[in-house]
């Protein structure tokens, strides 16, 4: 579940693109933020694993999880399922009542995502960049900054591709167990994973190109020179597509980027060239 909270991190993109996210008056809000985004995930998540838990158990890895592996009894993970998201609703709610209407939309899309619309295959992973969406909008008001159409389109194409990896994963995995995964998996195969794939990324890289030399990001970086960190971008994902297509390593890209240090030192540096033209320009200006 810990590695399923730094999905939540998105909530500190909008700040981090905004060249506040030092502001010490705002910084504490979006960190309780991410805080309540993450007990209303994590509250999901148990949901989740208590519908899944007799699947699960026949599940190489996620047999090990809590309900399945029956360490945790069906009736404390639904106290405390209780808990958590009476803590995010209610905490959101006096923060600011349009980060509650976010989070409870992310909890009631989720709920219904857990009780059915995950067996229908490409909604499902239309529902999970959805939630991304609603991570960097819930950061937004709370850093209290505008969201430009690029960080949306960006923010939903990056999470359709991971969920796609993710579906990519589950689907070899079925084929080497024998044991049916999911439901929605029936309108997958590895051939239909792989083009959506390779579609995927040329897009993502077209409206990153785009986003890096349009006049009004320029104007708001004050900088020309975004144009830069496409090259971070280009090389992790032609490294992420030679891991699957090469090496056929049949992790998730989350799950590759846990392990895979080439990946790790791209998005650091990819990291570190935009902090630098954000919160450094004038040293290079």
């Amino acid at each position: 579940m810990l590695n399923n909270w730094i999905k939540n991190t998105f909530i500190f993109l909008p700040a981090f693109f905004a060249g506040i996210l030092f502001d010490t008056n705002k910084i504490l809000y979006i960190i309780i933020g991410m805080l309540l985004f993450s007990f209303a995930a994590s509250s999901i998540y148990i949901v989740n694993d208590y519908r899944d838990r007799f699947k699960d158990a026949q599940h190489p890895t996620k047999r090990f999880r809590p309900l399945a592996a029956g360490t945790v009894s069906s009736s404390f993970a639904f106290l405390l399922c209780i808990v958590l998201i009476s803590i995010s609703l209610i905490g959101s709610y006096f923060i600011d009542p349009n980060l509650f209407y976010f989070i409870l939309f992310y909890y009631l899309l989720n709920l219904s995502y857990s009780f059915g619309l995950k067996n229908i295959s490409i909604l499902d992973v239309i529902i999970i960049a959805i939630g991304f969406i609603l991570r960097i909008q819930a950061g937004a008001i709370l850093a209290n900054v505008p969201i430009s159409v690029w960080l949306n389109l960006m923010v939903f194409l990056l999470a359709l591709f991971i969920a796609l990896g993710k579906r990519r994963d589950d689907v070899l995995l079925q084929y080497n167990s024998g044991i049916e995964m999911r439901k929605s998996l029936g309108g997958y195969n590895i051939e239909f994973l792989n083009v959506t794939i390779t579609f995927l990324c040329a897009i993502i890289i077209v409206c990153y190109l785009m986003y890096t030399v349009d006049e009004r990001v320029d104007a708001r970086f004050s900088s020309n020179k975004l144009y830069f960190t496409s090259l971070f971008v280009l090389i992790g994902i032609f490294r992420y597509l030679q891991l699957i297509y090469v090496k056929n390593d049949t992790g998730s890209p989350t799950k590759i980027i846990y392990k895979d240090r080439f990946l790790q030192i791209t998005i650091l540096l990819w990291i570190v060239s935009f902090y630098v033209l954000i919160y450094l320009k004038h040293i290079i200006a």
